[in-house]
């Protein structure tokens, strides 16, 4: 067997040791070595966009495989929660789950000094970045999309839902989805009352007295926009994020916010304690939190980006959680939320599931 001469030999040694590509500080690939491999728990909505406008273009400029692990976000939050050896490296969720995971620890820190955009974003995200709470990235918030003709009725506010006129055309979020805890303290508004200074019980017998109107709960948009396309349903509470999935199903469908005001939720993105590539991953929370990919996710999905140097069209901007409708827009506390909610879950499901 010939020999190698050393300086071979050296080199091959460092390709041993270093046989990924090395991420520079600019999210620039500095080597042609074989793509890692990122696993990202993510909703699977808009899938085909998001691969064109955001996972491609990072593959590319980081030289990474994306393979994504999707689901809505209490489904995707339980698989990691109750798996030890997870490989999911990079995990987006609401910001109920992102409580619950953070208090349970399932993710690795991420640091203020570890964001590179963080002096560009808006000051709810800054504030959970600082909180430990991980990585917002995008805003949505709580509507109603109803079909004005199937509805019979002009619907302008939250109390409208409650009108007998509505009865079995509406469909409501099941209290484990993003926007579960916020239905709560809607209906808790609608009869004069902050849900945290009961427990949420004017919530629940708000809910007893909607129950007459609501056909069905849902545990995902893709179920509400086959209940409008069926002609099943006229009504439903959903996130902003949804109205294009239900609008495509149902054309004549509208989306409004009442001018009361709504609820909001952060889109959140953490790192898995367990991942094996927290510097993919963090590049990946850069990547996503650039001015140039936010615009470019607010194209792919509908909701609103937390970066202040994107400038949406006003098509583009139409709804999602900008302008008046995010000013408007108050936070749930989920730490008043989640220690009630295996409670809630229980009445919840015997309320509105029996």
């Amino acid at each position: 067997m010939r020999k190698l001469h050393a300086a071979t030999m050296m080199a091959a040694l460092l390709v041993l040791l270093f046989p990924v590509a090395q991420i520079g500080a600019q999210g620039t690939k500095e080597s042609t070595s074989a793509p890692r491999e990122l696993i990202i728990s993510t909703w699977g909505l808009s899938e085909d966009s998001l691969w064109a406008e955001v996972y491609e273009p990072f593959e590319k400029q980081y030289n990474v495989k994306v393979i994504l692990d999707t689901g809505n976000a209490q489904e995707r939050y339980t698989k990691l929660a109750s798996d030890p050896n997870s490989k999911v490296d990079v995990i987006e969720l609401a910001q109920k789950n992102t409580a619950d995971g953070v208090t349970a620890g399932l993710f690795a820190p991420i640091a203020v000094s570890d964001i590179t955009s963080f002096n560009d974003l808006i000051g709810g995200a800054q504030a959970m970045i600082k909180s430990g709470s991980g990585a917002p990235y995008t805003i949505n918030s709580i509507g109603i999309i109803y079909n004005p003709k199937a509805a019979g009725i002009v619907i302008d506010s939250w109390d409208d839902l409650w009108n007998p006129a509505l009865k079995g055309k509406i469909s409501i979020p099941a209290i484990t989805t993003t926007f579960g805890p916020a239905l709560l303290a809607m209906a808790s508004d609608v009869k004069g009352v902050d849900f945290t200074t009961d427990k949420g019980a004017t919530a629940f017998k708000a809910l007893e007295e909607l129950k007459p109107n609501v056909l069905r709960t849902y545990a995902k948009t893709s179920d509400v926009a086959s209940l409008f396309k069926n002609g099943e349903i006229a009504v439903a509470i959903v996130g902003d994020y949804g109205v294009p999935v239900i609008a495509k199903a149902d054309p004549e469908a509208v989306y409004m916010v009442p001018s009361s005001g709504t609820y909001a939720n952060f889109n959140v993105i953490n790192i898995s304690k367990n991942s094996k590539n927290k510097d993919l991953a963090l590049a990946y929370i850069n990547y996503r939190l650039n001015a140039e990919t936010e615009l470019r996710t607010a194209k792919a999905l509908n909701e609103a980006p937390v970066n202040k140097k994107v400038v949406l069209t006003p098509a583009l901007a139409e709804n999602k959680t900008v302008g008046e409708v995010a000013a408007k827009a108050k936070m749930v506390d989920f730490s008043f939320v989640n220690p009630l909610m295996a409670e809630w879950v229980d009445l919840f499901n015997r309320l509105m599931n029996n």
